[in-house]
């Protein structure tokens, strides 16, 4: 698809618990890829995935502010979770 044919702006948002606080789900993966063999795994966090699609026409620092309020007001819970944005361009 050409830039001029794009209506939308994706912004990816990777939604992980803070380095401070236990994973359990992380652990219980973690140990089942050593029973399956996978020796070398020291650690594994989970997390959340989320592609959002934004008129195209925002600019991008008004596409990445939106998607940057969502993440924070809506996707996450600030005390145990960090998150990472990403806008495609």
């Amino acid at each position: 698809m050409s830039t001029a044919e794009k209506t939308t702006i994706r912004a990816n948002v990777y939604v992980s618990l803070k380095k401070t606080v236990l994973d359990p789900q992380g652990q219980t993966i973690q140990s089942a890829l050593r029973g399956l063999g996978f020796q070398h795994v020291e650690s594994v966090r989970q997390g959340k995935y989320f592609a959002i699609d934004l008129d195209a026409s925002l600019s991008p620092d008004a596409a990445r502010a939106e998607a940057d309020r969502i993440a924070r007001e809506v996707l996450t819970n600030p005390v145990i979770e960090e998150y990472e944005l990403e806008i495609e361009q």
